[in-house]
């Protein structure tokens, strides 16, 4: 029987994938007494990775959707670190969002909105959390979003 943040995950149609593995010499997760340390999760999706850049051919709402999809991979790798049990979530602490984006494009923050957003809307009130949007002139295998976490664990 799924728990209380996986049924209102299945409510927004949402099925967390297995967690991603790690693509270089880190680990995806750290566990350290109550608090979560995820690694970056890059924007991927059923059809693979969402690449783009944001000010050159994508637009901030496809950024949006890039970000949302980071937030569940986030998700599936904190799931993992709980053992399984995404109930033992406390609360999400912190995201760090990173945009690929040209130089003069400044709406980084509304593109992590896409994560932010969904960590709300699925988790309430513990998925309200403190936030960095930043630039980067280039990601990993040319995705467009990167987003790493902070999570409070019972």
């Amino acid at each position: 029987m799924s728990g209380h943040y996986e049924a209102r995950l299945a409510e927004l149609g949402v099925t967390l994938p297995a967690a991603p593995a790690p693509a270089a010499n880190y680990v995806p997760y750290v566990v350290t007494g109550n608090t979560v340390y995820v690694s970056g999760q890059v924007s991927s999706g059923p059809d693979g990775f969402i690449k783009g850049r944001l000010g050159d051919g994508m637009t901030v709402e496809q950024g949006a959707e890039a970000a949302r999809a980071c937030a569940i991979s986030l998700l599936a790798q904190l799931k993992a670190a709980c053992g399984g049990d995404l109930d033992r979530l406390v609360r999400v602490v912190k995201l760090v969002g990173f945009v690929n984006s040209t130089a003069d494009f400044t709406d980084q923050p509304k593109v992590i909105n896409g994560a932010s957003d969904f960590l709300v809307e699925a988790l309430g009130d513990a998925g309200r959390h403190a936030r960095a949007a930043v630039s980067a002139p280039s990601l990993p295998l040319g995705v467009a979003v990167e987003v790493e976490g902070i999570f409070q664990i019972a």
